[in-house]
């Protein structure tokens, strides 16, 4: 499975993209990832660089992660404008695309979290696309295990526990497969897939 994955800093912190593949290897899957990423940049950008269209058509993915900028996630009207014509590459290229829904900052907290989840929800129903809850996984998870930290210490992006919350609900969303079937048997990585099925 070649998946490729779109989106910047909240993206390729920690390396997220090798988290998720050696997951859905470890789950019996052989997987290799290309990661196109550039700090705070969103899909008003992504769509004007040639070398996301390029491969997008010729780079004979399975799968094509989309994360849009996150804090702040700017013009929403932007954002699905430029989100349906990324959504219509990956598809015209025969792979799925799969929408990262990202998390809020933490001085904001879960309150705040529909506001970021609803463009992501609406634009998945819309397009018929695959949908990776990040951001719904993360509040669901941080009330099971709240000692666990899952933010850098900017508060903004992700720990290395974090980056694998994302990893474990992308790769549960690519897969097609329970959560809960997914590799990992520490207390965190239980508590995570746990989350993750309650949101997906």
């Amino acid at each position: 499975m070649r998946v490729l994955f779109i989106g910047n800093s909240h993206t390729y912190y920690n390396d997220m993209p090798q988290i998720f593949a050696e997951i859905c290897r470890q789950a019996g899957t052989d997987t290799e990832v290309t990661m196109l990423t550039h700090g705070g940049k969103g899909w008003d950008f992504h769509i004007n660089e040639p070398e996301i269209a390029f491969n997008i058509r010729y780079g004979h993915y399975d799968a094509v992660i989309l994360q849009h900028t996150a804090h702040p996630m700017g013009d929403l009207d932007v954002m699905a404008d430029c989100g349906r014509r990324l959504i219509s590459l990956v598809k015209e290229a025969n792979a799925r695309p799969v929408l990262y829904m990202t998390w809020t900052r933490k001085e904001d907290g879960a309150a705040a979290q529909p506001n970021m989840s609803t463009p992501y929800i609406s634009l998945s129903k819309e397009t018929g696309s695959e949908l990776a809850p990040v951001g719904n996984a993360w509040w669901t998870f941080h009330e099971m295990m709240p000692d666990a930290e899952l933010y850098h210490t900017d508060d903004r992006h992700a720990s290395p526990a974090g980056s694998r919350l994302a990893a474990y609900t992308i790769a549960s969303v690519v897969l097609n497969i329970n959560p809960i079937e997914l590799p990992g048997d520490s207390e965190q990585d239980i508590c995570m897939k746990k989350a993750i099925a309650q949101v997906l």
